[in-house]
Parts: C-alpha cells; sequence; structure tokens
C-alpha cells in the first residue's frame, strides 16, 4: 500500500526538500505542498492523505490550529508528524494536544523520516525516543488537566499497561515487564484506546500525564535524556 503524504512548511528549502526526500521511497508518495496552516488543511481534505507532515510555526494558520482541525475531522482524518526546530519546543505541547501522532526534529536523518511516517501510517505514534518522554512530562507539569471520567473504566492491568505506555516503553518491553505476551499488550493497549475514546499512544500517554496516573519526576533527572 501506498503511503499518501502532505507536507507542510513555510519554509521553502525544508518543504521542497522533505518533499523530494519522501518521493524516493517506492511505498511513500506526496501528493501535495503548503506553505501555512490554511492551505495545508485546505490541500488535506481534498488529497486525503494517509499522513501530513506539520510545521508548527507557519503563516496564515499555525499548524496547531491545522492540526486541531484537521483531527477534528474523525474517521479518515489524516495521521499529523509535528515538525519543530527544538526538541523542547512549548507549541509542541500544544499539537500533541490537539491530536498530532508525534514529532520530528527539522535536522531528522533521511531514515528517521521514513520510518517516522512509516510508524505513523501505520496507527501507531512516535513515542520511542527518551526525548518524547520529557517533553510530554514538561507539557504535563505545564496544562495540569482533571483527569477523565472514563479512566475509572480500565482494568486494573488496564491502568497499569497504560502506566508503562506513558513511561515510554514499547509493547515488547512492557510484555517483558508484566512476562505476558506480546499479542496480549497489543490487546491492552488496545481496549484502553477505546475505553478512553483516543486515537493513539500519543494522546494515552497525555492523558496519563494529566489525569495523575503518571507524575513526571522533579528535578534535574526529569531533564535527563
Amino acid at each position: 500500500m501506498t503511503i499518501r503524504v502532505v507536507v507542510a512548511d513555510d519554509q521553502d528549502v525544508v518543504r521542497a526538500g522533505f518533499g523530494a526526500l519522501l518521493d524516493t521511497q517506492p511505498d511513500i508518495t506526496v501528493v501535495g505542498t503548503a506553505g501555512n496552516g490554511a492551505d495545508a488543511l485546505r490541500i488535506s481534505r481534498e488529497q486525503r492523505p494517509d499522513v501530513v507532515v506539520m510545521d508548527v510555526r507557519m503563516p496564515v494558520m499555525d499548524g496547531i490550529e491545522a492540526t486541531r482541525a484537521l483531527t477534528a475531522d474523525g474517521d479518515g482524518a489524516p495521521r499529523v508528524l509535528v515538525l519543530t526546530t527544538f526538541d523542547l519546543d512549548e507549541y509542541v505541547y500544544d499539537a500533541l494536544r490537539s491530536g498530532a501522532s508525534g514529532f520530528l526534529l527539522k535536522d531528522v536523518t533521511a531514515e528517521r523520516l521514513f520510518d517516522a511516517v512509516r510508524v505513523v501510517a501505520s496507527g501507531d505514534a512516535l513515542l520511542a525516543p527518551a526525548v518524547t518522554r520529557r517533553l510530554i512530562g514538561e507539557f504535563a507539569r505545564m496544562q495540569p488537566a482533571p483527569p477523565p471520567e472514563r479512566l475509572g473504566e480500565l482494568t486494573a492491568r488496564e491502568t497499569e499497561v497504560l502506566r508503562l505506555v506513558a513511561e515510554g516503553l514499547s509493547n515488547r518491553e512492557i510484555a517483558e515487564r508484566l512476562v505476558v505476551g506480546e499479542e496480549t499488550v497489543k490487546t491492552h493497549v488496545s481496549r484502553v484506546l477505546m475505553k478512553l475514546g483516543l486515537r493513539d499512544r500519543t494522546q494515552a500517554v497525555v492523558t496519563a500525564y494529566e489525569s495523575g496516573l503518571v507524575v513526571p519526576r522533579a528535578g534535574p533527572q526529569a531533564a535527563a535524556p
């Protein structure tokens, strides 16, 4: 299956470069590019891509607002990969809350870019890097929110799995920690997403921190990679 991608960035060089790189892959096709959020929204609704690689700071409409509008389209909405210059860009916090499935640094390698698009297109989220755990922990401290009522619907094991997902563990690592099969973990994660009404693991992590289920570590250790 070919992954359809829209690239949105107000810098011509970045937009053209990412588009050209992605088009070198036999399983990825760039179906449109945009220089601002409004164009990204319009082109995405016309072309129906699987993934939008979205810059945050753009004129007319920024990437946060465009991401929120796209993910609000419901079933069939594209996954959004947010582009940022800094790994702790404050705007990325809002992008994750708005429904983005992950983020990439603009100095990302070509292989990392390809992998990220494939991971997000498959329905997973870009959460493996330690910097992402650090970012979401900081996000939780900056923007606390009341716990969702649905959290009480989770079983004890599902709550435990959600906590481990929020700590940045992969399905394989969670399976090893709980001494269960990886398929069992996948089932638990799917049920957590369904019960909480979440799209992917990224939103699950944000929910876990916002609800207080996972409390970010205080002090210098919280910023350690």
